[in-house]
């Protein structure tokens, strides 16, 4: 390659001169700014879900999974493999103490805010979609939500 000084005194690499060169290192560059654009914006879909579900997020959703349990929330955002409940609540039953000999209710059921546990759980579930037997949209006017919107306004 052959450097030579103009005679502005800035140094210039000989054939750039050239016409059509420097158009095909604009289209290169344009080129390459796409494709490294394209890798970025197929990075963050992997990493971040591609169904993001923001209008559910704002709804209550129960979450029937394949062993019996079934969890109360919101999903924040889902991909094909996992479903990401905020928001958490599940049913206990807890069965009064025998007395006597007089038949005994089945139990009673009250409604759980996951956190309070002994292990101490964040409020984040992300449940596996193979467990999954279904999700539904909960009313506002049903007992679930009416129960999470008195534990959340201190009524318990």
């Amino acid at each position: 390659m052959n450097n030579t000084v103009n005679t502005l005194g800035n140094a210039s690499v000989s054939g750039t001169g050239r016409p059509g060169f420097r158009r095909r290192l604009i289209f290169q560059s344009v080129g390459a700014a796409v494709i490294g654009l394209s890798i970025v914006a197929g990075l963050v879909y992997f990493l971040f879900g591609g169904e993001n579900t923001p209008q559910r997020a704002r709804e209550w959703q129960a979450v029937f999974l394949s062993n019996g349990q079934v969890y109360f929330g919101k999903i924040m955002k889902e991909n094909k493999e996992e479903i990401y409940l905020t928001d958490i609540y599940y049913l206990q039953v807890s069965s009064p103490l025998q007395q006597d000999s007089q038949p005994t209710p089945r139990g009673e059921l009250s409604l759980v805010k996951l956190g309070n546990e002994l292990h101490g759980p964040e409020d984040l579930m992300i449940i596996n979609k193979e467990h999954v037997l279904f999700t539904e949209d909960l009313r506002d006017d049903g007992k679930v939500v009416q129960a999470i919107q008195r534990y959340q306004k201190g009524e318990k």
